[in-house]
């Protein structure tokens, strides 16, 4: 039989890889419209994810300064 332990571990790991997948970008793209990095970490909350991308794709972005 296999043991349930290691598998617990696996899914940690598989958490881990996936959720830095989506919060990495998710802050970046924030913080190039003019908001908070942090935000980005609503990816990982249930229905509060896509309430984040409707606001990003549609809501008011800030506006920055270009580095020319």
């Amino acid at each position: 039989m296999m043991n349930h332990e290691m598998f617990a571990g696996l899914g940690l790991v598989w958490f881990l890889l996936v959720g830095a997948i989506f919060v990495i970008p998710l802050w970046r793209i924030c913080q190039r419209i003019g908001y908070a990095g942090p935000l980005g970490l609503l990816i990982l909350v249930p229905f509060v994810n896509i309430a984040l991308i409707y606001f990003i794709a549609f809501g008011p972005w800030k506006p920055t300064e270009s580095k020319n």
